[in-house]
């Protein structure tokens, strides 16, 4: 073979390897596609490059500016797409099963990209609020802080997904800024590596953020420390070797594991042959069946269905995949490809040889299997084979084997206590389905299905317009699941990031917090000067910029006027006889009446910097306004954030977080809250 042909590792800045080594196979046709490479790696190089070289260089950055890069990346694979899709072919991978990666892999990157934008700060520390008073004179507060861990992130991963394995856990961890070293496994890892080049052709990503291990990962886990994190994606018995290294454990280094796991669906009591619910129900099992060639972590399992619908169930999943045509995926109808590889054939057929004893097989390889395409009588194409347990309380095989292809088994409940109690037989699975139209029974099936279940999917004809379906994990949610399942959390937006940072107590007095968060914190020294602060430019503020307005007293034409205004005759604000027999004992002006005053008492009329109110957060009202209390506001900067953003004259433009405290004339907060602005800047 040629240089061509042998996958290389990217490592220390260098892409190495030369010499052939393992062969790699087509999974359509076992022709020789690709080897992996000879030489060794040196691990200490690679670790050491990404505390030295990469941790700075992505320090260099802030959030914003990561977020920024994360989306201009997915924006550039996006443009190469093509070339993915058609490497990914040898997979075994159809159209429809490669979106999920390619695509599904990009978007993820798209989805963090945003989530970042919206959610993130302008710097390297990530305050998770609000600061809480530890003294009875205001000097004294605690809060709590996320900074990047200084470390590196090694992210194994399994066959099944090359690109969207790597994508969504490089997004969260890059936001974190901790370099990665990826290891994708063998099998599929030619496609691993052609995405790891375009990412690095890409020119966005800074040095040492990104490095490619092809084959072993050697003694990559004993140098590692507690500033970094592994997480794996695989089975169950090699997350429990990986997790049991003596380095991790002896240096406390964080451990996700997302293992394959035997997730269900359960088909509730409610629901007839009659019901749109039960041809959602089976499409979607046999989608789950036959996508990816049955290879995804989330696909359905077990099959959970009434003693006295079973056997129209198994007719109707009988017809469904009688119409899947398998071959391979560049043929003209082929909606099911093969397993990844020859060496996954055999596992999977002698799993299904486990699954078969004392059960029956409803759909498999006698029913007509041949697949589509020249030379792939010589791939790795598996039926879709479907079996049918009658006794799943006492069968403990069908809650135990796996088996990591196009296979599901059947099993028969008779009451929903015992499908849920069928469902914690799993022992932990990352998603379960439970199909019903009765509100009442998804109210008592679901607390116990998602004790056992990472995710919880509740499937009916309203739900089924915009659903997503059993088996996508999505970036906004939590992948993950308890026991058998890794026990594990990836995913879940802005909480996949904090995964990746070191949270912390800060004490000290409010000044010092503010300082070190970069957001104003009540109590905090403020600036106060003759400018208003709405009249200067977002690159002008600074944190603790502060407006004390003049006051206004409350009226009862005041509280008339707003009622007739806004509708609202609420009797507390009305009635003066029932307002005297409330806890407040008199009649008090509208909680947005307040709002409104103490807008007009901070606001500055004219054009100017600031441009548009588009929110406000953590609104209370704390104390009764009534007629003639006297208010007043206080305005402060409570936190900027530069989105790198410009209008469509090529203004730019940041997001101010205001904090307003509106106080009476005793000096009681009577409402809190933040405001958002966008405001200009000069350029």
């Amino acid at each position: 073979m040629t240089n061509i042909s042998t996958l290389q590792s990217l490592i220390g800045g260098r892409w190495l390897g030369k010499e052939a080594h393992m062969p790699l196979h087509s999974a359509i046709d076992s022709q020789l596609i690709f080897h992996t490479h000879a030489e060794k790696i040196d691990f200490d190089e690679a670790v050491v490059y990404a505390r030295k070289t990469g941790v700075p260089a992505l320090m260099s950055l802030d959030f914003q500016t990561r977020a920024a890069r994360l989306k201009a990346l997915a924006v550039y694979l996006m443009g190469r797409k093509e070339e993915l899709y058609e490497i990914s072919r040898h997979t075994g991978a159809t159209r429809a099963d490669s979106w999920v990666d390619v695509e599904g892999g990009i978007g993820t990157l798209f989805a963090f990209a945003s989530m970042g934008s919206r959610e993130l700060p302008s710097s390297n520390v990530l305050h998770e609020g609000p600061a809480l008073a530890l003294g009875k004179r205001g000097g004294f507060a605690g809060t709590h802080i996320l900074v990047p861990r200084g470390g590196l992130a090694v992210h194994i991963n399994a066959f099944n997904f090359p690109i969207w394995g790597l994508l969504e856990k490089f997004a969260p961890s890059f936001l974190a800024a901790m370099p990665c070293i990826g290891k994708p496994a063998t099998a599929t890892s030619y496609l691993t590596e052609a995405v790891v080049r375009m990412m690095t052709e890409s020119s966005l990503l800074p040095e040492g953020s990104l490095q490619l291990v092809i084959g072993s990962t050697g003694d990559l886990l004993d140098r590692l420390n507690g500033a970094d994190v592994v997480t794996f994606t695989g089975s169950a018995d090699t997350a429990l070797k990986l997790r049991a290294n003596r380095n991790l454990l002896a240096n406390s280094v964080p451990f996700t594991a997302e293992a394959d796991s035997l997730n269900c669906a359960i088909l509730g009591p409610d629901v007839t042959p009659d019901d749109p619910e039960f041809e959602l129900f089976v499409k979607e099992v046999a989608r789950e069946m036959t996508g990816k060639a049955g290879q995804k972590c989330t696909a359905i399992r077990r099959i959970i269905v009434p003693q006295n619908q079973v056997d129209a169930v198994a007719e109707r999943l009988r017809e469904k995949l009688a119409k899947i045509v398998v071959g391979d995926p560049r043929m003209a109808g082929v909606r099911m490809g093969a397993l990844a590889s020859m060496d996954q054939h055999r596992d999977v057929g002698e799993r299904v040889a486990m699954l078969a004893e004392g059960n029956e097989i409803v759909f498999g390889a006698r029913d007509g299997f041949a697949p589509v395409g020249e030379g792939c009588a010589n791939g790795a194409f598996f039926a879709p084979t479907l079996l049918l347990c009658r006794n799943a309380m006492s069968n403990d095989a069908v809650h135990d084997v796996e088996a990591f292809g196009p296979v599901s088994t059947l099993m028969t409940y008779s009451g929903i206590g015992e499908a849920v109690a069928l469902a914690a037989r799993g022992k932990g699975s990352l998603v379960s389905t439970l199909c019903t139209k009765d509100p009442m029974i998804a109210a008592r099936a679901v607390p116990g299905l998602a004790a056992y279940h990472g995710r919880v999917l509740v499937l009916e004809r309203e739900a089924a317009v915009d659903s997503t379906g059993h088996g996508s994990p999505l970036p906004q949610l939590k992948h993950g699941g308890p026991g058998r399942a890794g026990g594990g959390e990836e995913l879940g937006g802005i909480r996949a990031v904090r995964h990746f940072l070191q949270r912390a107590a800060l004490q000290g007095s409010p000044t010092m917090l503010a300082a070190v968060t970069g957001e104003y914190v009540r109590g905090a020294a403020v600036q106060e000067s003759q400018l208003h602060p709405f009249r200067k430019y977002f690159e002008d503020l600074d944190m603790g910029d502060s407006l004390l307005t003049h006051r206004r007293t409350v009226t009862e034409a005041d509280i008339v006027g707003f009622g007739g205004i806004s509708g609202d005759f609420f009797y507390m604000h009305f009635d003066e006889i029932a307002a005297k027999d409330s806890q407040f004992g008199k009649r008090i002006a509208h909680g947005y009446f307040v709002l409104s005053a103490a807008a007009g008492l901070f606001v500055s009329p004219a054009p100017g910097p600031v441009l548009a109110n588009y929110g406000l957060d953590n609104l209370r009202f704390i104390t009764p306004v009534g007629i003639g209390d006297t208010i007043r506001a206080r305005l402060t900067c409570k936190r900027k954030v530069d989105r790198n953003r410009v209008d469509e004259k090529g203004v730019g433009q940041g997001v101010v977080a205001w904090d307003v405290q509106v106080t009476n004339q005793h000096e009681e907060l009577v409402a809190s809250y933040d405001i958002l602005t966008l405001v200009m800047k000069r350029s």
